[in-house]
């Protein structure tokens, strides 16, 4: 007989409501419960930017340091700990952009330590407890909102493909055997942003369904997958993301923890299994219901707030920036230096190749190869070009290399006319045609009756 009018939550597969007896659990269990529990709560609250995500739309006008603010706290820690038990210097470089830093690793380490310490207290102290089911129950969503707002976070950067731009025009220049490992990687995915976009997109759908209590366990499924794929490229590509990726990895097994038996019913061993669900954390229908709605705001609130976020760095930083004035790749033609010619000699330090302008950098090809990046100030409506190095301090001047005039009989020629490291030179510049490129025209094929791998 169902009983109409009653607040009382029927269970869910083997889901007891709250105030039913429940099942002890074993001492390994408590031991390892109490060991996840304190060291993926650490980790979670002290890791840059896990936290961060959940500012959501407001992060876009926080500093670009409010991601940085737990680790800079323990600076002092990991600083003390890295010279005197590992004898290295372990200090947060917060311009790095590397997740793989030793003041992080150092930083794991005393979490390891600590979530060691705590276990060994907890297990002392709370000996006589049989189990933690309404604590794991909170410990899980806890966990899995984390998980979420950082499968939304790298997932709307690769979905929105700000996270890896197509190669940029000093990248076709350079010689394929001086790239780094990581670089190959970040021009390979970039070169296929329709390839980008669905990694990006199945990211992004493993952190939405997280945020939702009935479609959870499919999204930790999918999240599983999907850090997989990414930690296996970090470590065999050498990407400073190691750390993290590897982190993620464990937060999605821990939200599957409790799914692990009907998963290995229904995936493996081929036995009937009740319905996967999350742990129930309040006595009520009504209580939970608006738990659930409150995860969905959650995550609606974050992924509006990344997508504004990502959008604004694709827009500005990446592949949807503008093009600059002068945009593409230059070849040196004639160079005059204090009215001397000067032949193209690789032994010519000072004259120079190529000049790149794209959207984000500007660099100068020197006789040998190699690239020097410069800042380009470009006026078009006064005719000039002021190149300098790059600033060396945040507050720094720029130091001047070069200054020109120039002019543009036809749109693929330029003139320059001026002064370099202090001598009068003159040069004449050649557009090249990007379609020359192999990698930017050879497009896609349904038919090739023989590969193309030149």
């Amino acid at each position: 007989m169902r009983t109409v009018g009653t607040n009382v939550l029927e269970p869910r597969g083997d889901e007891a409501p709250l105030g039913a007896p429940r099942r002890p659990w074993n001492l390994p269990t408590r031991i390892a419960f109490r060991f996840v529990f304190a060291y993926l709560l650490l980790f979670c609250v002290s890791f840059a930017q896990i936290l961060f995500a959940f500012t959501g739309i407001v992060g876009k006008w926080l500093s670009e340091s409010a991601i940085l603010w737990q680790m800079r706290a323990a600076n002092p820690l990991t600083g003390w700990v890295g010279e005197h038990v590992f004898g290295v210097e372990a200090v947060l470089h917060e311009n790095s952009g590397s997740g793989d830093q030793a003041a992080i690793w150092v930083l794991i380490f005393c979490e390891l330590v600590a979530a060691a310490v705590i276990t060994v207290a907890w297990s002392i102290f709370d000996r006589r407890r049989r189990e933690y089911t309404t604590l794991g129950g909170w410990f899980v969503l806890f966990i899995r909102l984390c998980l979420g707002g950082q499968m939304l976070f790298y997932g709307l950067a690769k979905a929105i493909p700000a996270q890896m731009p197509a190669p940029s025009l000093t990248a076709l220049l350079q010689p394929y055997g001086t790239m780094s490992p990581a670089s190959v990687l970040w021009n390979q995915v970039g070169a296929a942003p329709a390839y980008e976009i669905l990694l990006g997109t199945a990211e992004t759908l493993g952190g939405l369904l997280l945020f939702v209590p009935r479609t959870a366990t499919i999204g930790a499924m999918l999240s599983l997958v999907s850090m997989a794929q990414v930690f296996v490229l970090n470590m065999t590509y050498d990407v400073p993301v190691k750390i993290l990726s590897f982190h993620l990895l464990l937060l999605c097994l821990a939200v599957l923890a409790p799914q692990a038996r009907r998963l290995a019913n229904v995936l493996v061993l081929e036995r009937p299994s009740e319905p996967a669900t999350q742990p129930v954390l309040f006595g009520s229908r009504r209580a939970n219901r608006i738990a659930a709605a409150l995860q969905v705001a959650l995550g609606l609130w974050i992924l509006t707030g990344t997508t504004v976020l990502t959008w604004e760095v694709w827009r500005d930083d990446s592949d949807g920036a503008p093009k600059p004035p002068l945009y593409g790749i230059w070849t040196v033609g004639e160079f005059t230096r204090a009215g001397h010619p000067a032949p193209p000699l690789l032994t010519d330090e000072s004259r120079w190749r190529r000049v790149i302008f794209d959207r984000q950098n500007t660099a100068v090809q020197k006789m040998d190869d190699s690239s020097v990046p410069v800042v380009a100030q470009v006026d078009e409506a006064a005719h000039t070009l002021v190149l300098s190095e790059p600033p060396r301090a945040q507050d720094a001047p720029p130091a001047r290399l070069a200054s020109f005039t120039f002019a543009q009989p036809t749109s693929d020629t330029l003139l320059l006319t001026g002064e370099l490291n202090g001598t009068p030179v003159t040069l004449s510049l050649d557009r090249v045609d990007l379609n020359t490129f192999t990698l930017r025209s050879r497009g896609f094929h349904w038919v090739q009756e023989y590969p193309y791998f030149r």
